[in-house]
């Protein structure tokens, strides 16, 4: 599952944002409003497709409770943000240091991708959690509810103090 740690720039995103938890997801209508107006957006960035989570302040991962709100984004990179599509929303992706996570499988799956990140890598690493984004790619490999999907899942991470 472990892949690596990088450190990347900051990322120009175009897309659409939506507040929910995990007990009220909302994530299915989010793609299903995003992806009908990706072939509006203009310079983009390769072929990676961009699922965020922000959080107001860092949750304990430790005891995440399915209520924890944050603003959950579907997005699309992007070189700049000279054109930006009605109803479509620009965000700024921080950049900075990040562990990086491959999960294969359907997305009721996750959770034993998450209680490793979170559970047995984190705590076992010289990291720990940055207050920033948290996403994941949605790249080539990605397919939508099949067994043998694979996406990269990005955690903010920073040397412990």
């Amino acid at each position: 599952m472990y892949s690596r740690v990088e450190l990347i720039p900051l990322k120009k995103l175009i897309g659409k944002s939506m507040q929910m938890s995990l007990a009220n997801n909302k994530t299915q209508e989010l793609w299903k409003s995003f992806m009908p107006r990706l072939k509006e957006i203009e310079n983009i960035v390769g072929q990676d497709l961009y699922s965020m989570q922000v959080y107001r302040q860092l949750p304990d991962f430790n005891n995440f409770s399915p209520e924890t709100e944050f603003i959950k984004w579907a997005a699309k990179e992007v070189v700049d943000f000279s054109v930006i599509p009605e109803r479509l929303e620009q965000y700024e992706l921080n950049g900075g240091l990040y562990a990086v996570f491959i999960h294969r499988g359907l997305p009721s799956e996750f959770q034993k991708t998450f209680y490793y990140i979170f559970g047995e890598w984190l705590p076992g690493s010289a990291y720990e959690i940055d207050n920033r984004e948290h996403f994941e790619v949605l790249g080539e490999k990605y397919k939508n509810n099949d067994p043998e999907s694979e996406e990269e899942i990005w955690i903010p991470v920073k040397e412990k103090s």
